[in-house]
């Protein structure tokens, strides 16, 4: 089969097509012939030899896919051939055939297209991981999310909405910030014209948010702080801006009753994932049927143009996901 390789650690344009053998499934797996894959972050780190994939994974890029079963192992008693699927992978996803374990495994609500399916997965499983797990957000308290206008960003915007949370979140552009008001954010800051600690304590009534979702690190992390409610979360995602913290008083975090936690998703357990996906798959795809959550595509580019993709992923010009369409 064909797939997307990486020639060798370094930018974009070491990306490149070439041929693999196609991967075999286990009893408990679905062989997925991929029709769309979905772009991340994670992605453009391992290109450049920053995030090698978990032990036993695939060295193929590639977390999320939407596609067709095209051979269900003997113990897939729920899925059979010509299922569409999309659904969470530990790599593998930028190439002609992927294989899932059948629990990783979601139907595709019937309107959306493969495209769109590809956009949900990664997305919205680390966003409910976040808000819901880590965070325990309920209806009625405040969240903030830092970089709204990702793919992330956009996803937890719609889940706090959902769940009943009041949503602010700080983006790159007075144009982001707007859009993100358009899909449920009560405030929204330009981090790049105005601080965000006077707007949010404003906003609250100087009570803070009880819950923060943030992939900055370094540059936000006193501001961060100085608005958490007390009994706040601060949920650490990433660390875009940096990851070394100089010198900080614990004190603070014992005054407010904070909590810190970091996560990421790709390096948890196989059962972890499968009770994700069964918890936010009961969640959200009746949302997604009823067209309450949408997923939020900023442009699709076909694989042979996958380091074009890259390229546009780095600029941070994106609202939303980067998807890549897998033709045969």
């Amino acid at each position: 089969m064909k797939a997307v390789l990486i020639s060798q650690p370094g930018e974009a344009d070491k990306l490149r097509l070439g041929k693999v053998p196609k991967p075999v499934p286990a009893s408990e797996e679905l062989l997925v012939k991929v029709k769309a894959a979905g772009i991340n972050r994670a992605d453009i780190l391992q290109r450049r030899g920053l995030y090698p994939p978990p032990a036993g994974a695939s060295q193929i890029l590639g977390l999320e896919i939407a596609g067709v079963v095209e051979d269900p192992g003997h113990s897939c008693i729920n899925w059979k051939r010509g299922d569409r699927i999309m659904g969470l992978l530990a790599g593998g996803g930028y190439a002609q055939y992927a294989v899932i374990n059948q629990q990783l495994a979601m139907p595709i609500p019937v309107q959306l297209s493969f495209e769109e399916a590809a956009a949900i997965p990664e997305a919205f499983l680390t966003a409910f991981q976040a808000l819901v797990q880590l965070g325990r957000l309920q209806a009625g308290q405040t969240v903030l999310i830092h970089a709204g206008g990702s793919g992330v960003g956009t996803a937890a915007i719609q889940l706090s909405r959902e769940i009943g949370a009041r949503v602010i979140i700080t983006a790159g552009s007075d144009q982001k910030v707007q859009r993100c008001r358009s899909l449920g954010a009560i405030e929204g800051i330009n981090y790049r014209t105005s601080e965000f600690p006077e707007v949010i304590m404003k906003a609250t009534d100087g009570k803070g948010v009880n819950l923060i979702l943030d992939f900055v690190g370094k540059p936000f992390w006193e501001n961060n702080l100085s608005v958490l409610a007390e009994d706040g979360k601060l949920v650490i995602l990433a660390t875009m801006g940096g990851s070394e913290i100089g010198n900080f008083d614990l004190r603070t975090l014992m005054k407010k009753r904070m909590t810190i936690t970091g996560s990421t998703l790709r390096n948890r357990t196989l059962e972890y994932k499968i009770n994700l996906t069964r918890e936010f798959a009961q969640f959200a795809l009746p949302l997604f049927q009823e067209k309450k959550l949408v997923a939020i595509i900023d442009k699709v580019f076909t694989w042979e143009a996958a380091a074009e993709a890259h390229r546009y992923m780095e600029q941070n010009l994106n609202f939303g996901k980067i998807v890549l369409t897998i033709s045969d």
